[in-house]
């Protein structure tokens, strides 16, 4: 049985009778095993296993902790506990209830924001605030859905950002169309997945007895909501309120922290041993988070005995000496490099460390910047992917057709609705069999000076226009080459998607199709623009070398895409692991480079925290953006807990690039690994002038 290991504090709390049940679980102190080990009580007790629901932070911990139920009690019964992240489980309900359910990444919503945007203008507005751009504007409507359950857009943006008043109307009226469009293609986001499976739950009884939830410090308000709406008969909630670090995705700690407020018998419940760090690391973590507000009182007791290392502080003079040195301590280090991390709150720091790693031959992976599916090479196959599953899917057209000379997302919606005309509702249709009683498939835009709507269309040209050589005479005669703003280069990138759209059609292998796209004309435009791009040079001229390299790394990254799809034999299964899964996929071997948001719930033999200067880390920036010092001291508490036996401090005194100075971070001074003086007061009183 999964209970026997448990210590006694972790024993209590699994065998909690059911109602609310708040388990407060410190870095360290084996909440993936207590959670184990409830899951196992219930099923002991009698509760089916189709009874439970395991809301994760992430869907490799519901694995794991299934995996480890397994063991247990089998990999059938294991198989019946629901369990994932907030967003898999919603996505499994929908799909069960409602059929087909085109799931979409934030950046390909963007697309198709931006699309929307690109139709407005707010020059008639004299202001001396400037409009967001799409891409902003499309984030603070993200973590509006995320937070605000009870105000609309437009007055959200008034309350909170009262100098863009004059814009919020064109703002609102953004949304609107964008809500609409994203209706008519079926178009579902993440947090659409869980309005919606709120609203099933809602309106109809879900049957799960207990429902546990996993990393209960992040959760935010509409996932908050989520959960009351599954009226669940007992929760078990785990969570450390000095790990809430997502309120930039709205994570909300008054959620934690208000728990018993809101189930008056509530039972809470101390994991109190720590079993991963040394007396030294731990002693100096929770000296520095101290100084933030106790939510709930608590005591870590370490279980380790032994000698142990103190955590040291490396200075340098310059900032790029500090990533250099840093190398040479990880070269000549006797620990495994896969039980190294070096973790950094600002990606520049990671680009530092990664290219003296990489000086020395040392090889290393890296989370929390730019991901393996982050990657434009990436994103562009996958979009050609989509479109041959789905092609009704505006957005991956639109995001496609950015790459064509003079074609903006406006233009390619453009394109994409005139491709439907034609083919009665069918792109493939309209490319390939377009109906030939549609003269121009075009619509005229509806103008609205008060929502910033304008036209600038006009009807020009005529397919003839594109009489071109080695182009199909079938394709020169489709209307859609009508379009006013269609140049030559725009028409062949047309014709280059044309062939290899027809080409996908009866090819039946996830890897078959990716190697197909890999070596069509159609994305080899593409990777040549993006390695000229990455190659290019500030006089503007390009670096051959550098574009031969950026042409290397592309290739190496569709070499594993394609080895990823190996597996799968269905094209939409394929999609989907690549869309849900694709965060919990990593890439290469070596020393770890993370953010700290990447580090999170990880361990390591020896650590690194980099770049612990005022400005950085805490991150000034960010903080005035709507973070606070807080946030920023419990994100300097969960890098250091990754350490098990090293733990390593480094700042640096000077940038020679930008020729600015760097104090050190109060995090240093509140750690006991400088003596606090003048600059600590001077940094104390910088935040306090700010409150």
């Amino acid at each position: 049985m999964p209970l026997s290991r448990l210590n006694s504090e972790q024993l209590s709390a699994a065998t909690a009778k059911e109602g609310q049940n708040l388990i407060i679980a410190s870095a360290g102190t084996g909440k993936t095993s207590t959670i184990v080990g409830r899951i196992g009580h219930l099923l002991s007790k009698g509760v089916k296993a189709e009874e439970i629901l395991l809301l994760t932070f992430t869907n490799k911990a519901a694995q794991e902790m299934l995996g480890r139920i397994a063991v247990y009690f089998g990999k059938d019964l294991a198989s019946k506990i629901d369990a994932g992240t907030f967003h898999a489980v919603s996505y499994r309900w929908l799909k069960r209830e409602n059929g087909k359910v085109v799931l979409k990444q934030p950046r390909e919503l963007k697309t198709l924001f931006r699309s929307v945007y690109e139709k407005r203008s707010f020059l008639h507005i004299e202001h001396d605030t400037p409009a967001y751009g799409a891409n902003y504007l499309y984030d603070q409507y993200s973590f509006f859905q995320n937070t605000e359950l009870e105000h609309n857009f437009e007055d959200w943006i008034i309350n909170k950002q009262n100098d863009h008043e004059p814009y919020a109307m064109i703002y609102a009226d953004i949304v609107d169309e964008f809500e609409l469009l994203k209706g008519e293609y079926g178009f579902l986001n993440f947090n659409d997945l869980l309005l919606q499976m709120r609203d099933l739950a809602m309106n109809m009884e879900l049957g799960y007895r207990e429902v546990l939830v996993d990393e209960y410090q992040d959760t935010n308000a509409l996932q908050g909501t989520l959960i009351d709406a599954m009226k669940p008969p007992s929760l078990f909630c785990v969570g450390d309120y000095d790990q809430s670090i997502y309120a930039f995705n709205g994570a909300d700690i008054s959620i934690i922290g208000s728990f018993t407020k809101k189930y008056p018998d509530a039972k809470i419940h101390n994991l109190v041993k720590n079993y991963r760090s040394s007396i030294p690391i731990l002693s100096l973590a929770n000296r520095v988070i101290a100084y933030n507000e106790r939510i709930y009182p608590k005591t870590l007791q370490v279980t380790r005995t032994g000698e142990a290392q103190s955590p040291k502080l490396l200075v340098y003079e310059e900032l790029f000496d500090q990533y250099h040195a840093i190398a040479h301590l990880i070269a000549s280090s006797n620990t495994t490099h896969n039980e190294i991390a070096v973790i950094f709150r600002n990606n520049s720091s990671a680009d530092g460390i990664e290219a003296a790693l990489r000086e020395l031959n040392i090889a290393c992976r890296r989370r929390g910047g730019v991901s393996f599916f982050d990657a434009k090479e990436i994103k562009a196959v996958l979009d050609i992917y989509t479109l041959l599953v789905n092609e009704s899917d505006m957005m991956s057209f639109i995001h496609l057709f950015e790459y064509a000379k003079g074609i903006g997302s406006a233009v390619a919606k453009e394109l994409f609705i005139a491709l439907q005309n034609l083919g009665e509702g069918s792109v493939y249709k309209g490319l390939y069999q377009p109906n030939k009683k549609i003269v121009n498939p075009f619509e005229k835009r509806k103008l609205n000076h008060q929502l910033g709507l304008f036209d600038d269309f006009a009807e020009l040209g005529s397919a003839g226009r594109f009489a071109m050589l080695g182009i199909e005479k079938t394709f020169l005669k489709n209307a859609i080459l009508k379009h006013p703003k269609l140049t030559h280069d725009g028409a062949e990138y047309l014709f280059n998607f044309y062939q290899i759209f027809r080409e996908l059609k009866n090819i039946k292998q996830p890897k078959n199709v990716v190697e197909k796209i890999v070596s069509s004309t159609f994305y080899k435009n593409i990777i040549d623009q993006l390695a000229s791009k990455r190659a290019q040079l500030e006089n503007g001229t390009i670096d051959a070398q550098q574009k031969e390299a950026s042409l290397e790394k592309i290739a190496r990254k569709n070499s594993v895409l394609t080895e990823l799809s190996k597996p799968y034999r269905e094209h939409e299964r394929f999609l989907n692991a690549m869309i849900l899964g694709s965060q919990d996929l990593t890439q290469g071997e070596g020393v770890n480079l993370l953010s700290i948001h990447a580090s999170k719930g990880l361990e390591y033999e020896e650590v690194y925290v980099i770049d612990l200067m005022d400005g950085r880390f805490p991150n000034r920036k960010l903080m005035q953006r709507g973070g606070s010092l807080d946030e920023e001291r419990r994100l300097f508490y969960v890098a250091v807990t990754r350490a098990k036996d090293i733990l390593n401090l480094s700042f640096a005194k000077f940038d020679k690039i930008k020729k600015s100075d760097f104090m050190p971070s109060q995090f240093l001074y509140e750690a006991g690994m400088l003596k606090k003086d003048e600059i600590y007061t001077m940094l104390v009183e910088k935040e306090a002038d700010k409150e």
